[in-house]
């Protein structure tokens, strides 16, 4: 029975058949009823999009001649706008070759005439091959979250010792992602940056406590110390074939160098210094700003833009302090989204002696 070639894991996609010619709807009508399909019809392409916008379907089969919208611009449409899977149909051979259609997006095609028997063995393939992609898909999120989770408790137990540390790392993911945003770069660099930038300090789990809290201005040993971590940072994420960890130990390394190549630890200048430093040293020098630390109690929002400002071009890229300076209000918002902005009306601030220095 026709039923038998039809696969369990395929069994409840939701088939759109798209034909002009009442024959051939007709005849995969009565095959699609002998399987565990579940089918509808359609008369050409216009009508078939008005389905699809109201309804889900996993597969779409079309022809490619068609009055009012062909087949071919109904897959391409499909294929922009909607998650279907595309099979072509065509009598046309000759004039639609194999990789042409492919390249429209199709899963794959079936050649007029067809027997019922092979136009139900390529939705098989088709459908089968979706759930492959769809279960890929789910194990490689769960496994993300795993992941990005163990980096996230990895950074927590460098830096336990602020309270403010779990806000801290989601804040600087935060804070990058809005800048790499901003500045048009590309989903995977946001995507990745937005992961890697929380690992910035993960070198700190290498300085003694006694000069990571103290409250006043470090000695000139004390900081020659704490500048290390950007070294020992890069060197626990060194060698990892993870484009994440890869970001994370660039940033480890250069989120303290400046613009002018005054920073650490290889007075990098300029645009040697890696774009994923620059941002971060934005996000990084903002943050700390704005929130408490053993040596300081949080700046007003108006004090720490007048810090940064004046750092242009000096600390900072000046274009990434401009896309931070412009977008200030939403840089704010994450701050007091994510944790507590801590200090009241900020009235008894002091500036640190640290930040005289700059």
């Amino acid at each position: 029975m026709m039923n038998n070639i039809v696969s369990t894991d395929s069994q409840n996609a939701k088939i759109l058949i798209v034909d002009d010619e009442p024959m051939i709807r007709d005849l995969l009508e009565n095959t699609m009823e002998r399987t565990n399909y579940s089918c509808s019809f359609a008369e050409n392409g216009e009508k078939a999009l008005e389905m699809i916008s109201g309804e889900h379907f996993d597969i779409v089969v079309t022809d490619i001649d068609m009055p009012i919208m062909d087949g071919i611009e109904l897959a391409k449409i499909i294929k922009s706008k909607f998650t279907a899977d595309v099979i072509v149909m065509t009598g046309q051979i000759h004039s639609y070759q194999y990789d042409e259609i492919i390249n429209l997006g199709a899963s794959d095609f079936v050649e007029k005439p067809f027997s019922p028997r092979e136009m139900v063995l390529r939705i098989n393939r088709v459908a089968r091959e979706r759930n492959l992609k769809q279960e890929a898909t789910k194990a490689h999120e769960a496994l993300k979250e795993s992941y990005i989770d163990s980096i996230h408790r990895l950074v927590m137990a460098s830096e336990y010792k602020d309270e403010d540390t779990g806000d801290h790392i989601v804040r600087i993911g935060s804070y990058c992602f809005l800048m790499a945003k901003k500045l048009n770069l590309s989903e995977e660099f946001k995507e990745t940056i937005n992961y890697s930038a929380p690992m910035h300090d993960i070198g700190k789990i290498g300085i003694a406590d006694k000069i990571l809290l103290k409250p006043g201005k470090l000695t000139s040993d004390e900081f020659e110390i704490i500048k290390t971590h950007t070294q020992i940072g890069a060197r626990l994420l060194s060698n990892s074939k993870s484009k994440i960890l890869q970001m994370a130990q660039e940033i480890a390394a250069t989120h303290h160098e400046k613009f002018n190549g005054l920073g650490y630890p290889n007075q990098l200048k300029g645009m040697d210094i890696p774009i994923s430093g620059r941002i971060t040293a934005v996000a990084d020098t903002f943050d700390a700003l704005s929130s408490k630390r053993p040596y300081k109690n949080p700046y007003p929002p108006e004090v720490t833009y007048d810090i940064m400002k004046k750092e242009r071009g000096k600390h900072f890229d000046p274009d990434i302090l401009d896309i931070f300076i412009s977008n200030f209000d939403q840089f704010i918002a994450i701050r007091g989204k994510i944790g507590t902005f801590d200090g009241g009306d900020f009235q008894d601030y002091m500036l640190s002696e640290r930040d005289k220095i700059s």
